[in-house]
């Protein structure tokens, strides 16, 4: 075990970490790399430990780390209808394609992460826009997608949509204007059904299916364990499947607080795995953070703990299934709420107590940590 620094002294150190600016280089940690780890102790290949940058990082320190530490990537924007169709006219993969020969070069997996989902283009925002210009332009850009990536060495996953229920159990929907959070994909129609299924889900799953033969098929969504929005999405993966499309995966977008890991709720974590496995469905944690929002109370050690929770209870219920788990995060230098400072790595690029749990879960098989 190493030693744990104080309360006070961890938001003395968080407080000096917010306030460093342009690092130089990372530091390599204590211990064995993440990926080294999960190669030797898991080599069945069925748990994907890794993390999400954009092609921007590449020669970054940020980037660095990435390759150092995870053979499993997710790219956090490259691969989102608003980078690559901007209107139905423009197609952009440059972002997207750069990911091809890099992680053939550091031997990595990688998920596609979000071609149907809010991230989408302000064309398709526009309240303008019909269901009909909707559906052919879901059709025209999902086909290219899915031929354009099927096939393509080290790409082994897809999002096939994304953030489609709330966790009030509703579906996310229009919004006006186009500077919102919203799905205006919902335009294009709802099925008769119980849950008024979403017809892009359908359409987006089916083009999948027809195009993306060779990659894994995941569902999605940011709703946590226990709420109303991951029932729905449950309940909708079991009407995809009634409706013959395949559906590899279920991934949960765990954008939690520092102290979410209650025994209530890892207990309705497990319900959700449990649920995976008994359908033959792979489980994803896509997106982990564990934020700070109050660094006055909150402890680098509790977020620490967070971290290694979630990994102990995939680890735990790993059995013959497949699980992954990807940090949206890699430091706290850059990156989507970089103030709630939810990182592995701090503004300096210096490990902190988070990652030498995770790396402690992996090398006991979360056993020590329990």
């Amino acid at each position: 075990m190493r030693s744990i620094t104080t309360p006070i002294l961890q938001v003395i150190l968080i407080l000096a970490s917010a306030c460093t600016v342009n690092p130089q280089s990372s530091s390599v940690p204590e211990g064995r790399r993440l990926r080294d780890i999960v190669a030797d102790k898991y080599p069945h290949g069925n748990l994907l430990v890794g993390a999400t940058t954009g092609s921007w990082s590449f020669n970054e320190p940020i980037g660095e780390i990435m390759d150092r530490e995870f053979s499993y990537v997710t790219p956090e924007n490259d691969f989102k209808h608003r980078i690559i169709r901007s209107n139905p006219n423009d197609w952009d993969w440059s972002l997207a394609d750069a990911w091809l020969q890099h992680i053939v070069e550091n031997g990595q997996v990688l998920r596609i992460h979000g071609p149907i989902s809010p991230q989408c283009s302000n064309w398709a925002k526009e309240d303008s826009r019909t269901a009909e210009e909707l559906s052919l332009e879901l059709d025209s850009f999902m086909t290219a997608l899915c031929k354009r990536y099927n096939g393509a060495a080290g790409i082994h996953y897809l999002d096939v949509v994304n953030e489609v229920a709330l966790g009030d159990g509703s579906w996310h929907h229009p919004k006006p204007g186009t500077d919102q959070w919203e799905n205006p994909w919902l335009k294009i129609g709802q099925d008769n059904d119980p849950n008024q299924t979403p017809l892009y889900v359908e359409q987006a799953f089916a083009i999948a299916n027809e195009h993306a033969p060779d990659l894994k098929l995941i569902f999605n969504n940011h709703c946590h364990p226990g709420t109303q929005g991951m029932e729905k999405v449950k309940e909708t993966i079991l009407y995809l499947r009634d409706r013959g499309y395949r559906v590899d995966g279920l991934g949960w977008q765990s954008h939690i607080e520092v102290g979410w890991a209650t025994e209530e709720n890892l207990r309705e974590l497990r319900k959700v795995i449990d649920w995976c496995q008994e359908r033959n469905l792979e489980f994803h944690v896509t997106e982990f953070s564990a934020w700070i929002m109050d660094a006055s109370t909150q402890t680098l050690d509790e977020q620490a703990y967070t971290y290694g929770a979630i990994m102990d209870i995939l680890l735990e219920e790993l059995d013959n299934r497949t699980m992954g788990w990807n940090t949206w995060h890699i430091t706290d230098a850059a990156g989507w709420h970089s103030e709630r400072l939810p990182s592995l790595f701090d503004t300096n690029y210096l490990p902190k107590p988070a990652y030498y749990r995770l790396q402690q879960s992996l090398e006991s098989g979360g056993k020590e940590a329990r």
